[in-house]
């Protein structure tokens, strides 16, 4: 191939016998036999076993390059672990590349189980670990899938501005002061969403990006503090269902191209943001748990039982759950204070059909056994109750439904489960002031337009806005955009903007809809996320190169750091001493 190998460590089979070959790698383990030398060669692609007949005198981790004859491995010490486990090349020549010089601070293939903080401080070295490396190899691969896909599919991909300005999207923007207009900032972009809507009154049929996007929020697994990427597409002359059509089909085709698991085939189910909300107590449902949560106040409603008076109640039946023993009860019980319950109450059906729990003593006999027939209860079957005010129960039914699931074993973790949460509130009441503001993307169109925003109550009001949910975990939202001026103008009138506030927050975008604007809508699929899936982790940080820790900060680069006064002068701040 080059000065430096013949072939990769991943390269060389039985054909090979015989043959003459330069390695290039590390070294990854080193067994001193005693006259004999065996080390392990490994590179990006794989590892070969390197026989020395010579003392070995630098450490693990150092660059060799090896010339040697590639030999038969005799049928006793054959690996069937590594692909070249056949042959091991014995070495005629091994020249030192570079000697790793400092004790390694974990052993690269444990590196997984170090602190979080010694792993990102030398990523460089948490990446030289396989299983680290082939989530990066995998991202590499979905990202080259998704734009072959988009292409496919007619879209164009584009590039939009990193630099652009600050605008009101909900997260807090990353501000870059200017150098040369005193005073002002630019902003990184939440989202390409503006940037996007403009090709579309540009005259552009299909865009789509894999777009960077930065935004100031606290981390959570699924959610990175700084940047993270999107496979961002709109489409013109388009409604929902043209955006479910290609979001079905990029996202199944690049689960069953990069997962083993059973991947959902589209039409992938759509779930009312309501209906969500009340069957699963959340707009990210996993559908891989069969649990469906209830609504039965009205069935308490004449049930003396003071804790579920004045309040919402809902109930989830646990398929079995008779049968499980005390310690499982006092598990979900625990679970349940743990989230700020204050209790978790239950009804079983014992084995002879009669019910048992410290509910049933309130309950009359033609309650228990509407009970049963309304909830479908059989025989060993456990049914638990929450309890709560409007605002919180059902948060805490979701939690309870995804303990119960996890604890009876019903998720099903070999399976890809997709759904579209749809027809989203256009409008919510602030908890604290009672004052009507957007609950999602106030670009979107409100279903019936203009005449539903003149007539109808707004928290009545739906949106053409959704989001597509995989195992729990929301991939991304989207809409309908709102493409005209009078419609935005009344929209933003309802949520407490004056048409001036609209001129000066979204200039570029009302202006553009004054000069012809096509009906266009889109959505964004989270990349991180979707990687986060297919390669099965718990953390988003797993699938990214080099990602900043929970407290967004960048260990190996040390930021953000902080900058020399001439630099502030430059850019004309002023650092405020801290109170």
């Amino acid at each position: 191939m080059n000065i430096y190998r013949t072939h990769t460590c991943a390269a060389l089979r039985e054909d090979h016998v015989g043959q003459i070959v330069k390695l290039s790698g590390w070294v990854d383990t080193i067994r001193d036999h005693g006259g004999v030398t065996f080390l392990d060669l490994r590179d990006q692609y794989g590892i070969t076993q390197i026989v020395l007949h010579e003392e070995y005198t630098s450490g693990k981790e150092s660059v060799i390059t090896v010339t040697g004859n590639v030999k038969k491995r005799d049928n006793e010490t054959v690996n069937k672990k590594i692909d070249t486990g056949t042959v091991e090349v014995h070495a005629d020549s091994v020249v030192i590349q570079s000697k790793a010089m400092r004790n390694l601070p974990f052993e690269i293939s444990e590196s997984k189980n170090t602190r979080e903080e010694v792993r990102l401080k030398n990523r460089f070295l948490d990446l030289r670990n396989p299983s680290v490396r082939d989530n990066i190899l995998l991202r590499a691969k979905v990202v080259s899938f998704l734009r072959t896909k988009m292409q496919e599919l007619g879209f164009t991909e584009f590039q939009t501005p990193i630099l652009t300005s600050s605008s009101p999207e909900g997260a807090r923007d990353y501000l870059v002061p200017s150098r040369k207009h005193h005073g002002k900032f630019y902003a990184l972009p939440q989202a390409p969403q503006i940037f996007k809507q403009l090709l579309m009154v540009s005259g552009f049929d299909r865009y789509f990006q894999i777009a960077p996007c930065f935004r100031d929020e606290d981390s959570r697994a699924d959610r990175s503090p700084g940047e993270f990427y999107q496979l961002d597409f709109e489409m013109s002359f388009a409604g929902q269902e043209d955006v479910f059509d290609t979001a079905e089909k990029v996202l199944y085709d690049t689960f069953k191209t990069f997962s083993k698991k059973d991947v959902s085939s589209a039409p992938f189910i759509r779930i009312p943001f309501a209906e969500a909300m009340l069957k699963y107590g959340t707009d990210k449902p996993d559908l891989r748990n069969p649990l469906i949560i209830e609504d039965l106040t009205p069935f308490f409603a004449d049930v003396d039982f003071a804790p579920f008076k004045n309040v919402l109640v809902r109930g989830i039946v646990a398929p079995g759950a008779a049968k499980q023993p005390k310690s499982f009860f006092e598990k979900m019980l625990a679970f349940a204070t743990e989230i700020g319950m204050k209790g978790l109450g239950y009804i079983s059906v014992l084995e002879d059909g009669s019910l048992k729990g410290p509910i049933v003593k309130f309950l009359s006999e033609d309650k228990q056994a509407s009970l049963r027939k309304e909830m479908s209860l059989n025989n060993n079957d456990t049914i638990f109750f929450i309890a709560d005010s409007p605002k919180a129960v059902n948060g805490l039914a979701a939690q309870i439904r995804a303990a119960l699931g996890t604890q009876l074993n019903l998720i099903n973790t070999q399976k890809f489960e997709f759904c579209f949460i749809v027809d989203f509130p256009m409008y919510g009441a602030n908890e604290e002031t009672g004052a009507i503001e957007f609950t999602h993307n106030p670009f979107s169109m409100p279903q019936g337009g203009l005449e539903a925003l003149q007539t109808k109550n707004p928290l009545d009001i739906l949106a053409w806005q959704y989001d597509i949910v995989c195992n729990g975990v929301e991939l991304s939202s989207g809409a309908v955009r709102n493409h005209l001026p009078e419609v935005m103008i009344k929209a933003f009138e309802i949520a407490g903007y004056t048409q001036a506030d609209i001129e000066s927050k979204f200039s570029a975008l009302f202006n553009a809809f004054h000069y012809g604007a096509p009906p266009h809508a889109g959505m964004a699929p989270g990349v991180d996320r979707m990687l986060m899936l297919l390669a099965d982790e718990e953390n988003i940080r797993e699938v990214t190169a080099f990602p900043m820790n929970s407290n967004a900060q960048d260990l190996l680069m040390e930021a953000p750091c902080e900058v020399t006064e001439q630099q502030l002068r430059e850019v004309h701040i002023r650092l405020r001493q801290k109170n």
